[in-house]
């Protein structure tokens, strides 16, 4: 999807975890379409083109997806009400790196909505397993809890098929706040977009990288105030954005990116332009 992102020691790639169609408006939120619609021009009725692209990490000892895109479970009319224009394929994406399923140790899932948690868990022959055998997942507690119990907002994004399998203490680390995964791979909670949704930030040999996820989908949504209306807690989310978008400019982080059709990562300069680029295949 994307060329590799070296982090000093590290490798960061992105694997395919499916393109769908959102509205334009939820996405952007109060943002006015004569606005948004000049960065990212919507295909047809308002939609925009999304992927959805699990971000792996390959460190000397050990190898973390974070999030697993939209999974191969949908129904047909989930692909129709989604506008899924291409399938999930993060096993295909791993076979093309010379891995498997198997060899991730860690996935770090930033909140459990589906189309960051629909790749947990697998459909093959009839059956569900969970598609990450021997990784250790890590969740937010509150994440955790909010998706065992949604409330009426929230019910539509938490799918319990997409948490089968996961047992606690055996391949399911609950957090409560800040927690190491691995070496130079830290997750920090954040909120705004879910109460317990969480970031990664990964560091080796003097650089680093922040996955912000659903704080910031895409590069356009840098300016803290383009934030979406499927964030439960916008207020949070722009708090943290702007904390968090200034330290890594201040330090010169690499910005990594979930939903962006154009961009897999980059850095920014402090007005919001993107200054080091790498590119999404758009193909």
């Amino acid at each position: 999807m994307a060329e590799a992102l070296r982090i000093g020691d590290f490798e960061l790639r992105w694997l395919e975890g499916g393109v769908f169609e959102l509205d334009g408006g939820t996405m952007f939120g109060v943002v006015p379409k004569v606005l948004w619609a000049k960065k990212l021009p919507p295909v047809e009725d308002n939609y925009i083109r999304l992927p959805n692209a699990p971000v792996l990490v390959k460190t000397p000892s050990a190898l973390v997806l974070v999030d697993t895109g939209l999974g191969n479970k949908l129904t047909e009319k989930q692909k129709r009400i989604y506008r899924v224009t291409k399938e999930w394929d993060v096993p295909g994406s791993l076979a093309a790196l010379g891995l498997a399923p198997g060899d991730v140790t860690h996935v770090v899932l930033t909140h459990l909505d589906f189309d960051h948690a629909g790749g947990v868990v697998l459909k093959r022959d009839g059956r569900r397993e969970l598609a990450f055998p021997r990784a250790r997942h890590i969740v937010q507690r509150a994440e955790w809890e909010d998706a065992a119990s949604p409330n009426r907002r929230a019910a539509g994004s938490y799918w319990a098929a997409n948490f089968e399998g996961l047992v606690q203490g055996v391949n399911l680390r609950l957090v409560d706040g800040e927690h190491t995964v691995c070496e130079g791979v830290t997750v920090h909670p954040t909120g705004g977009h879910t109460r317990g949704h969480q970031v990664v930030r990964v560091a080796s040999g003097g650089q680093t990288a922040l996955h912000l996820a659903d704080l910031l989908p895409t590069h356009l949504h840098f300016n803290p105030l383009w934030v979406m209306a499927y964030d439960n807690f916008p207020l949070d989310a722009i708090a943290r954005k702007e904390e968090l978008e200034r330290k890594g400019v201040e330090e010169g982080a690499w910005f990594t990116f979930y939903h962006d059709p154009f961009l897999a990562a980059c850095t920014f300069d402090e007005k919001g332009n993107a200054v080091r680029k790498i590119e999404m295949d758009r193909t």
